[in-house]
């Protein structure tokens, strides 16, 4: 059978490779300790559970306006103006089966054969590969601990071509837990503004920032480039709602009515349910979010001064989202009983197996000197983790 040459061009989630291994090795008993998938450890709260019965006992279960229902629009444009201080219509929004379908919407409605996407690294995994599949080319810019994985404008500005199509922004960031000012938002918004591309934003962590921060969006800095930004978001992070698949973009009416007809010819609608849900999400009380974030402060205060007190380890203070991404790159070269510690894939490898650990390795990431820690698992987990990767940090010779 002949596939397309698409699919060779792009590799499966790492992430979910990862989860899948871990989760195999526990059904056949093996006891494994899972900082894989970003995916919170807390139960769905109750008032959106209770929204979604509702919805089923009043038969609202069936096909619906491909591109969301107007009470989630509502919801959504009420909170931009509420959080953020912008201005939405409801054609300016496409509600989808989660922010990485509504990402995907807007590279196939958006990039083409020729485009380049400036993608900053570390980067989510799929960024790079949803821009390949749309005939686009990921453009990256480096970043590390001496820059807090930010990019500075210089870089930036260095990136740009004749045929530079978009910029993504994620912050808080997957996998750094990066953090961008406002400051920073506008020093590369005022780079933005001299170019004609596209700013995707995705804040799909926007509430997850710890030590007193506040979350900043391009557009509130620099409202002038509305018409150039499209912000994604969903309730899947935020309200631990993941297998709810509800994610939503907000930008430009033509690209909107764009995203929406290619929706129209994949998924159709979201799910009719999860929509309902996600209302009392958004509209509902936010006392369960402060305390899973306060949960997840702790956490990850504990896995980040435990991986900076093991020999050859440093880890960036994260300011953001649920994630640790240490360096173990001092490592690399060491060996434990003739295996040989040469890459982030060949720690995570020997982790998994001789620790029984596991972690998504760096290269995933765009970030071969890095691993990705998950700190969305109990603290009992993140405890007997930490302890056992120190012995296996230790046992390196």
């Amino acid at each position: 059978m002949r596939l397309a040459d698409r699919v060779e061009r792009i590799k499966p989630s790492p992430t979910l490779t990862i989860d899948a291994k871990a989760k195999s090795l526990k059904a056949v008993g093996v006891d494994v300790i899972s900082f894989g998938t970003g995916e919170p450890d807390f139960d769905t709260p109750v008032a959106i559970r209770d929204a979604a019965k509702n919805a089923i006992d009043s038969g609202f279960t069936r096909y619906m306006a491909v591109g969301g229902a107007p009470d989630l629009k509502d919801a959504i444009i009420a909170k931009m103006k509420r959080d953020h201080g912008l201005n939405y219509s409801r054609d300016e929004i496409c509600v989808s089966c989660g922010a990485k379908h509504s990402l995907y919407n807007i590279s196939q409605a958006f990039i083409q054969e020729g485009d380049e996407v400036i993608i900053p690294a570390p980067y989510w995994v799929s960024y790079p590969d949803q821009v390949v599949l749309a005939g686009g080319t990921p453009v990256f810019i480096y970043t590390d601990e001496t820059t807090n994985f930010k990019v500075t404008p210089a870089q930036l500005e260095a990136a740009i071509t004749s045929k530079t199509r978009a910029l993504i922004i994620n912050s808080p960031c997957n996998p750094t837990g990066a953090n961008y000012t406002a400051d920073e938002l506008k020093a590369l918004g005022d780079i933005c503004l001299r170019h004609d591309f596209l700013v995707i934003s995705d804040d799909i962590y926007e509430r997850l920032v710890y030590d007193g921060q506040v979350f900043s969006n391009i557009v509130q800095v620099i409202p002038e480039l509305k018409s150039r930004v499209i912000v994604v978001n969903g309730v899947s992070k935020t309200y631990a709602m993941t297998g709810w698949r509800i994610g939503y973009a907000c930008g430009s009416k033509e690209l909107i009515a764009a995203m929406t007809k290619i929706q129209s010819q994949s998924t159709s609608n979201a799910c009719s349910i999860s929509q309902k849900a996600a209302i009392e999400a958004i509209d509902g009380s936010q006392e369960p979010v402060a305390e899973m974030i306060r949960e997840f402060e702790k956490r990850r205060n504990y896995i980040i001064d435990r991986l900076n007190s093991m020999p050859g380890v440093t880890c960036f203070h994260s300011e953001g989202a649920f994630y640790a991404f240490p360096n173990f790159s001092a490592l690399y070269g060491k060996s434990f009983n003739g295996r040989f510690i040469n890459n982030s894939t060949n720690f995570a490898d020997y982790l998994l197996e001789e620790a029984k650990v596991a972690l998504v390795p760096g290269i995933a990431f765009g970030s071969d000197n890095y691993a990705r820690l998950s700190y969305a698992t109990s603290m009992a987990s993140i405890v007997e983790g930490m302890d056992r990767i120190e012995r296996a940090v230790n046992s390196l010779k």
